[in-house]
């Protein structure tokens, strides 16, 4: 057997050298700061090693609480990792999605139903969110990142490749000023999507005027938003043209709610891609899921 010092004294030790405050543990694990206190103290009894360095206004860590701090937290990682993939291992249950806003709203969500057809055991929880998640701490199962696919220690599935095009209301279309031509464009509301790549290859309504020869209309005028659903809200609401990736709107363009004005794409070197940690690939739930998206686009290809 191996002998341990008490599990809730080394949690203790983890949670405030990481947050450098015992209030801050406190706060964490939902004790006082005295609980938290005592805990190192009885730890820091057991081993005969001093962890922390007391101040009048600050809390230090010593050589050896240091060295022992990363591995510590390294290992409760470990231990609720273990803990999910023991859940994971039924074919049900809950799989938590994140995924873009847009991409969620927009392609996603109207699929899920025909998933729970397939599979009913497996409950959906999807969270629509920009924001690059840690797989283990907020228990998330899949998510669907807007990138380049390069993702070390994740396996990661193309879904679909990113090809760019303006989308605009019929009635603006339709509407008193024309909108015929890409110069047109020099008379209309242009709609900016920041992506937020951080890399000069980011498409954007420079690129694309440049490639259209459209070279009268101003790429800069026009709102930003940080968000495709936000710019497609608008979009619909007739308040403009707007930049964004053609499968994200084939639905409503299908459905007569917005249209392509002209035919010219960009394809970009960016897209969607099922992403997930490489231990947790192959669980039955995360495989039925990824296999049901690469089918769905398949399908798409076919019709």
């Amino acid at each position: 057997m191996r002998r341990l010092p008490p599990l809730n004294a080394i949690r203790a030790f983890e949670s405030a050298g990481r947050h450098l405050s015992f209030t801050k543990a406190a706060e964490e694990l939902n004790v006082t700061p005295a609980a938290i206190s005592q805990q190192v103290r009885n730890l820091e009894d057991i081993l005969g090693v001093p962890l922390f360095r007391r101040l009048t206004r600050a809390l230090l860590l010593t050589e050896a609480g240091q060295a022992a701090l990363p591995i510590l937290g390294e290992g409760f990682d470990r231990l609720v990792n273990g803990i999910d993939r023991i859940n994971a291992y039924e074919e049900g249950g809950i799989l938590t999605v994140t995924a873009a806003p847009s991409f969620a709203a927009k392609w996603l969500v109207r699929r899920l139903p025909r998933f729970d057809e397939l599979y009913p055991d497996i409950r959906v929880r999807l969270d629509p969110s920009l924001h690059v998640v840690d797989f283990e701490r907020e228990n998330v199962d899949i998510a669907v990142r807007f990138g380049d696919g390069n993702y070390p220690g994740f396996r990661s599935d193309r879904l679909m490749m990113e090809s760019i095009s303006p989308v605009c209301s019929p009635s603006l279309l339709n509407g008193q000023i024309p909108l015929h031509q890409p110069r047109d464009l020099g008379n209309h509301t242009l709609i900016h999507v920041d992506w937020g790549l951080g890399n000069s290859t980011q498409p954007d309504w420079t690129m694309w005027l440049l490639t259209a020869g459209a070279d009268n209309v101003n790429p800069a005028r026009g709102p930003v938003f940080t968000t495709e659903i936000l710019a497609l809200e608008a979009v619909l609401e007739g308040n403009g043209v707007a930049l964004v990736n053609r499968a994200l709107v084939a639905n409503d363009v299908a459905a007569g709610r917005m249209v392509w004005p002209f035919e010219l794409t960009l394809e970009t070197e960016y897209g969607f891609f099922i992403v997930c940690p490489e231990h947790t690939a192959d669980l039955p739930k995360n495989a039925a899921f990824r296999e049901f998206l690469l089918e769905e686009i398949r399908s798409e290809a076919n019709d």
